[in-house]
């Protein structure tokens, strides 16, 4: 109850007193739900322990000093779960969830992030010293004589089970769901309620929980969702497309940079007045800037999905994290046959979220911070995440030196790192602090400024095509469930042998990225790729996908379908702006092309038809 209050005021949201009443009265029937999950282990502690009183002496004061022992230990366990709760919002605006489950996965990067990023040895000191001084104070003294007989402390621990085994089957997340206000929603349920919720639900069937078409129907309205006027489909079935090039054939290097966490509203160009990206600004002047371009996802591995396979987010677990996720259609894969060098460069340990072993299985050279010294890279700094982008791109660079030395022409997909906690860089290099979002933004702004000006000393800068993106926004939490202007990223095409300065102010998704790209080359291949070819779009098609892992939204016009577990289909109207839009009349068609992207795209995966038709060797 006292982390819930500190939550609310913590938001510093001002809510109503309904709302007040609301998620703690809601929120209560969590606690009580979760307290026989901490208070069984009690209980059948206490129901097989001997009577050591009366027949052991001796042995009874060590075991009241043991049990002394777990019970600050419990209670430092909950002190912890408070802070952690506290930080994890300050992060993702939420109670423990999906992400939270997801990272437990990975506790070198994790426990690193968090020992680089708070004062830990402080804290914890503070908490486990408050926790003796409670449990000093409050811990029994005397009576262990009247201690209860056999059969009524087993009576009691068979009780306490029960209770658990009832509230959890009366107790549902929806509960803590049904208010429209998000802050609101989280605070009605409980930390530890939320993580095992989470932990039980991080893989989610399309087909059972949410809105789906019959299979003839599905087929139908995929295939006219995703024909173009240049593709022809190669069966009765399916999406798969045979592409014919609309534009003059580029023999070009590309290198696909996607920033960590680099929202729209840190640019200049899109309103920012902190000065955080003057690189980039400047550069977009230089180039093709897109205007209205929405990531798919709020974490990295959704972006990559984007940006590689080109499909729509499936509910749960990203693709990059799925079994059975090798051999699919994607963008190095095409190039690689059509004669380019894919390469996936990260700045950490790619084993985080699985995603060397993902490129890898898609035909991408796989390279990592674990690279960094065989290719003799002086590292500027690093920390938990990775090394500094500067040091990222000199890796890049290497590599593609090699590729242009060897006559190859070279796709590099570049993961950068730098604009995470613990928000830590080079010193000298901007005007702004450590540790702070803001300064970690600016960085990584020069870092790519920094990158393009080495570049144009290469022998090969002048036929390469830069295309600077992000893989996702700095937060995409608010009071709606998915805020639309929060999924804005930023993108630009540099290239200023290649490209004329302009702007593309079209709607447009992430997974557009990908079959964009493939018609500005000018190539002919045989695509599963969901994504438009922007370029070659008519008007009024336009549209862009928004999710959470389980809430999933088709933007398109002023309007925004959600579709969510077990609910019927919403839309809402007025979009974008920041309050997520009212609800509006039920729109059949729209719904139904919402229903057709997500169920075909879940569908195809687990069925295997997003795999490649032509496997690169």
């Amino acid at each position: 109850m006292a982390t819930r209050i500190g939550l609310a005021l913590f938001t510093g949201d001002a809510f109503t007193l309904g709302e007040w009443s609301r998620f703690m009265a809601v929120g209560l029937m969590f606690d009580l739900v979760v307290v026989p999950c901490f208070l069984l282990p009690w209980a059948l502690y206490d129901a097989v322990l001997p009577k050591f009183v009366t027949d052991h002496p001796a042995l009874s004061k060590w075991e009241d000093r043991w049990a002394a022992l777990w019970a600050v230990l419990f209670l430092t366990m909950f002190a912890v779960m408070a802070a952690s709760e506290f930080t994890f919002w300050a992060e993702f605006n939420s109670r423990f969830d999906f992400v939270a489950v997801d990272y437990l996965i990975y506790t070198t990067e994790v426990l690193g992030n968090i020992w680089q990023s708070y004062p830990i040895v402080l804290w914890m000191s503070a908490i486990i010293g408050a926790c003796l001084v409670v449990a000093w104070i409050s811990w029994p003294r005397g009576g262990h004589d009247t201690r209860s007989g056999w059969a009524m402390r087993w009576l009691r621990a068979g009780g306490v089970a029960a209770v658990l085994a009832l509230g959890m089957g009366m107790i549902d997340q929806d509960m803590a769901e049904a208010d429209a206000n998000k802050f609101v929603q989280q605070l009605s349920t409980n930390g530890p309620f939320a993580f095992g919720h989470a932990f039980w639900h991080n893989e989610l069937d399309y087909g059972r929980y949410y809105p789906t078409m019959e299979k003839d129907a599905l087929n139908t309205g995929i295939r006219a969702l995703t024909r173009q006027s240049n593709s022809q489909f190669t069966s009765a079935d399916g999406i798969e497309r045979q592409i014919t090039a609309h534009m003059p054939p580029k023999k070009v290097n590309i290198v696909l940079i996607s920033m960590e966490s680099f929202s729209a509203d840190y640019m200049g160009l899109f309103g920012n007045n902190q000065n955080l990206s003057p690189e980039l600004d400047k550069l977009a002047g230089q180039g093709l800037l897109f205007t209205q371009l929405y990531a798919t996802g709020t974490r990295t591995v959704r972006g990559l999905e984007a940006l590689s396979v080109g499909t729509p987010p499936t509910p749960g677990q990203s693709i990059v994290r799925r079994p059975n996720n090798g051999g699919l259609e994607n963008l190095g894969a095409e190039l690689k046959e059509a004669g380019w060098k894919p390469y996936w460069i990260y700045g950490g340990y790619g084993f985080f979220d699985n995603m060397n072993a993902y490129f890898d299985a898609n035909g991408y050279t796989v390279v990592d911070r674990a690279d960094m010294e065989s290719e003799s890279i002086e590292i500027h700094h690093e920390n938990i995440w990775g090394v500094a982008d500067e040091d990222l791109y000199s890796l890049a660079m290497a590599k593609m030196d090699r590729e242009y030395a060897a006559g190859n022409l070279f796709f590099t997909h570049i993961m950068t790192t730098s604009n995470h906690r613990p928000y830590t860089f080079p010193e000298g290099r901007i005007d702004l602090r450590q540790k702070y979002r803001e300064g970690a933004v600016k960085y990584t702004d020069w870092a790519v400024g920094d990158f393009i000006r080495r570049s144009a000393e290469k022998p090969w800068f002048k036929n390469t095509l830069f295309i600077i993106t992000t893989d996702h926004t700095a937060k995409a939490a608010g009071k709606t469930d998915l805020p639309t202007w929060r999924y804005l990223i930023p993108m630009i095409w540099y290239a200023p042998d290649l490209i004329e300065p302009a702007v593309m102010d079209r709607l447009m998704s992430q997974i557009d990225i990908p079959t964009t790209l493939m018609g500005w080359l000018g190539l002919d291949y045989r695509s599963r790729f969901f994504g438009y070819d922007m370029f070659n779009l008519e008007a009024g098609r336009e549209r862009a996908f928004i999710s959470t892992y389980q809430k999933l939204g088709l933007l398109k016009a002023d309007r925004l379908v959600v579709l969510d577990l077990k609910s019927q289909a919403q839309v809402l109207e007025g979009l974008p702006v920041k309050t997520g839009g009212t609800p509006a009349v039920a729109d059949a068609d729209l719904i139904a092309e919402a229903i057709s992207w997500y169920q075909a795209a879940s569908l195809y995966f687990n069925s295997g038809q997003l795999k490649n038709s032509t496997p690169s060797p």
